[in-house]
């Protein structure tokens, strides 16, 4: 594979955004060695209990990390993009604690944990790259328990649409002024703690005030300065990451 490949092409993009890399550290990404594998929607690409022996990275499509309840009730903490990685903190623990789900069709890319562990001690670049990145999704996950725990239905969710469209626009995969939602009314209920009915109801009412406008699950913002003030977004959390 070459950088000009979807696999490693987006990898190396965003890792650039994370840190300086060198031409060094390129290659050494360009030549891990990797399996190409396809994921219906709604398939399982990380299992609770399991013990992983490869990460997964996503080069096609969306998926959705969630824990589960002891009644079975589901709570989705990240939303995930193209370019991300999906696992890396099972390079150092050795269980996972909860799901990664596709949320549509999805390519990704098994790279072996030995052949990553072994990148990240002879390219400290790539290291210090892939360290930075989890301590961003670290910051995520606390924004998350934010909008869950304080604030309001609809600007919880306006707040989860800017984190998302602008994670896309960083990406090169959507916009404000056009981008096409790839999760369900019941997989947004699940990731900001409300019903589906009452997510559909604060969509139409984002949709009444005019901030958002919506042909199914396209979604267009006229304004998008304007939106981020109502949703309260501030980017900063995503640490220059969007």
């Amino acid at each position: 594979m070459t950088s000009r490949d979807p696999p490693f092409g987006k990898l190396i993009s965003k890792l650039r955004a994370m840190g300086s890399l060198d031409d060094e550290d390129v290659r050494a990404i360009e030549v891990l060695p990797s399996r190409l594998a396809r994921a219906n929607a709604r398939g399982q690409l990380v299992r609770n209990g399991d013990v992983p022996a490869e990460c997964c990275l996503l080069i096609e499509g969306y998926a959705a990390r969630s824990k589960t309840a002891v009644d079975g009730r589901r709570q989705i903490v990240s939303f995930h993009i193209p370019g991300d990685l999906l696992d890396l903190q099972h390079l150092f623990l050795p269980r996972a604690d909860h799901d990664v789900q596709a949320i549509t069709g999805a390519t990704v890319v098994w790279i072996p944990m030995a052949a990553l562990r072994s990148l990240i001690a002879s390219r400290p670049n790539v290291g210090a790259a892939f360290w930075r990145d989890a301590l961003i999704d670290a910051s995520i996950f606390r924004e998350w328990v934010l909008n869950v725990g304080r604030r309001d239905a609809k600007t919880r969710i306006a707040h989860m649409l800017c984190e998302f469209i602008a994670r896309c626009e960083a990406a090169g995969v959507g916009t404000p002024q056009r981008i096409r939602l790839p999760f369900s009314q019941d997989e947004i209920a699940d990731a900001t703690g409300l019903t589906p009915i009452h997510v559909n109801r604060m969509l139409r009412e984002l949709t009444e005030d005019r901030l958002i406008r919506r042909d199914g699950r396209e979604i267009t913002i006229d304004d998008w300065r304007g939106f981020q003030r109502a949703a309260g977004f501030d980017a900063a959390y995503l640490h220059a990451a969007a």
